[in-house]
């Protein structure tokens, strides 16, 4: 069967619906918010334990993304965290295909914390070509197509391209603020290995931290999606995550491309590809392999690149992190 080619002005189409729908779900996110506030702890059921909570709104949010998604494109396949989790694992193909994480961050969403979003991710020829994140909590929207630029939308104004000033140069990890978060999986090995990890990227070598670099800071904001488009805005110079999902970057891998981001896999990954032509190109494998990291827009200097800049940053990240395992 031959694949539908999608024009520009196609993903412009898409874009308008699927941000429609990202807005139409996110009245049911705060909806799903206010019942859970003022339930109690026995009403919250948990998934996989007290860190990974999720709710009947994570389905009801997919549910109706699934229904909308097939009404308007019928021929489009679709991957989601939920359907997924119930057995739903199609292969990725050529054809268009939706990848979706209802409710992105179900933790803060638990706790009221307002760091949330539905991710709605478009994949095409195992590429990823359209992102729109939105957060009901802040009314942020997060929208990206590929060639065609990233945009933040606030509270109903106008949108505005990112990322949202001039890149600035970058000179080394010191002088980051970096995105880590924890994860669900806290068995001794992988939390071992993030913790001496996070502790070399904040800690100071002055004071005895053995290859620290001494960052700005670390933060943890909840949600992969949210790390991607704060970085594409220029909050965060740089985010890494081990153990999330192609649903929960799809759309923000996007969204921090179009804004001049670099996003690559595991450190061989990064190896394996830097001084070749493939370097920046999110495969399937990076795409479905569950290590990512993405980088801000750097401005060049004299000498160097902004490229160049962005491939000495990762490089310095990689040689001061061991590899975490992810399960």
């Amino acid at each position: 069967m031959s694949v539908p080619e999608l024009t520009p002005s196609d993903l412009q189409s898409i874009l308008k619906f699927t941000v429609d729908l990202a807005r139409t779900s996110g009245r049911l996110i705060l909806e799903g918010s206010e019942a859970i506030q003022a339930a109690s702890e026995s009403d919250v059921n948990e998934k996989k334990n007290s860190v990974d909570l999720v709710t009947e709104y994570d389905v009801r949010v997919e549910e109706l993304v699934k229904k909308e998604i097939k009404a308007q494109y019928p021929a489009f396949k679709f991957i989601g965290e939920e359907s997924y989790a119930a057995g739903s694992r199609p292969a990725l193909t050529d054809e268009p295909t939706f990848c979706v994480d209802p409710i992105d961050g179900t933790t803060n969403f638990v706790h009221g914390f307002p760091f949330v979003c539905i991710s709605l991710g478009l994949i095409y020829k195992r590429r990823p070509v359209l992102g729109v994140i939105y957060n009901p909590f802040l009314d942020q929207l997060y929208t990206g197509i590929k060639g065609q630029g990233s945009y933040l939308t606030s509270r109903s104004g106008s949108p505005r391209k990112l990322p949202l000033s001039s890149p600035k140069p970058w000179t080394s990890l010191s002088q980051g603020l970096l995105a880590v978060e924890w994860g669900s999986d806290r068995s001794e090995k992988t939390i071992t290995s993030k913790s001496n990890a996070f502790g070399r990227l904040a800690g100071n070598p002055a004071q005895g931290v053995t290859g620290g670099k001494m960052a700005h800071s670390l933060r943890s904001v909840g949600s992969a999606a949210l790390n991607f488009a704060l970085v594409a805005q220029g909050g965060l110079d740089l985010y890494w995550e081990i153990g999330c999902w192609a649903w929960d970057v799809c759309a923000g891998i996007v969204i921090a491309e179009e804004a001049g981001g670099l996003v690559t896999g595991p450190h061989d990954a990064f190896e394996a590809t830097v001084s070749s032509d493939e370097f920046g190109d999110v495969t399937e494998e990076i795409l479905t392999g569950r290590k990512y990291l993405v980088v801000r827009a750097i401005a060049g200097t004299q000498g160097e690149t902004g490229i160049d800049a962005q491939k000495r940053i990762i490089k310095e990240f990689y040689d001061t992190v061991e590899d975490v395992p992810t399960n």
